[in-house]
């Protein structure tokens, strides 16, 4: 884990996801690459040791359904916490807080917001999915 949280720093990146010798490093917002990474090569989250700057909820349910080993959070919700003890991942942050906050900084994160009260990983996923649609498709307001 140390060498993926080197990496995280050194490479100003989101998130460093490493399963075996391979480790990759990936830089947009939000949960899209964790989304598309369990979508479309589950396998390699399974097992995995993931380090990501910000962990929410939403995060925590696509890293839970991956069956992702171990996480190191620079930041994550009190919530995301919850679901990975209670899915027995073992993980580690710098800084808990009781929420993640909006790109604009007014609020709750949508995605956090979606899955707040949601405890089943498949619901979780389902709330997950829906917020990705929207998002692609335009819908969704990411800063209210």
């Amino acid at each position: 884990m140390n060498l993926l949280k080197e990496r995280l720093e050194r490479e100003n990146c989101s998130c460093v996801i490493g399963k075996g010798e391979e480790v990759r490093s990936f830089n947009r917002r939000g949960v899209a690459d964790l989304y598309d990474l369990l979508k479309e090569e589950p396998d390699f989250l399974r097992d995995a040791s993931v380090a990501d700057k910000v962990i929410g909820k939403g995060a925590a349910a696509i890293l839970v359904n991956g069956s992702v080993k171990s996480v190191f959070s620079r930041v994550i919700s009190e919530s995301a916490l919850d679901l990975f003890r209670r899915y027995d991942v073992e993980v580690s942050y710098d800084c808990c807080v009781p929420y993640i906050i909006n790109r604009d900084k007014t609020g709750w994160c949508p995605l956090e917001t979606r899955c707040k009260d949601i405890f089943d990983r498949e619901e979780l996923m389902n709330e997950v999915d829906a917020f990705v649609r929207m998002i692609r498709n335009g819908q969704a307001v990411l800063s209210k």
